[in-house]
């Protein structure tokens, strides 16, 4: 095919990427409301911020990706960072009854990935999260606020939810709590 012929059949944004460049026509980052997203988004944006995650992004992925709806994309410090955020993710989820169907990346600790079918955690140190750049690889989507200042009210009623449900797990035996991510 000829350079002219692919030039022509491409969009301005992917011609836009193609010469490193952002294309005008971007999709903007927007707010939202938090009750706007799913309890179980919800809960894995109050298990981030929690573990102090930083750069804590949503991505609607819904008519421009088939295997999921949602990215939730949050930064850590450190490995035990990285990892004591997608820990607290997979607990406080399946404290209210969500198993994650696959989480990788675990013991590396610089991308790790939690599955949940119809959104997928990321959680990525910072050199992973600049190298790797799902933001700019996904552009298409809507990037969605959820910084913790827009949230303060609705995020400290979902912590005394969550406290709720921690004291009801503290009243069962000791032998059915699981000592770490490997035993859930």
């Amino acid at each position: 095919m000829s350079q002219k012929l692919k030039d022509q059949s491409l969009s301005p944004e992917i011609q836009a990427a193609a010469l490193g460049s952002r294309a005008t026509g971007s999709k903007t980052t927007t707010t939202a409301d938090l009750s706007d997203f799913d309890e179980r988004i919800r809960r894995t944006l109050n298990a981030a911020w929690e573990k102090k995650a930083l750069d804590l992004t949503v991505l609607d992925m819904r008519g421009i990706a088939s295997v999921t709806d949602f990215f939730v994309i949050a930064t850590g410090t450190n490995r035990r960072q990285v990892q004591a955020i997608s820990d607290e993710v997979v607990e406080q989820l399946k404290r209210s009854g969500t198993r994650a169907a696959r989480v990788e990346g675990f013991q590396t600790a610089e991308w790790i990935l939690v599955d949940y079918g119809d959104f997928v955690v990321h959680v990525f140190d910072e050199k992973a999260r600049r190298f790797y750049d799902l933001e700019r690889l996904w552009r298409e989507a809507r990037r969605v606020d959820v910084s913790p200042e827009k949230f303060g009210p609705e995020i400290s009623n979902l912590k005394s939810e969550i406290s709720d449900l921690k004291s009801v797990i503290s009243d069962q035996p000791e032998r059915d709590k699981p000592r770490s991510l490997t035993d859930l």
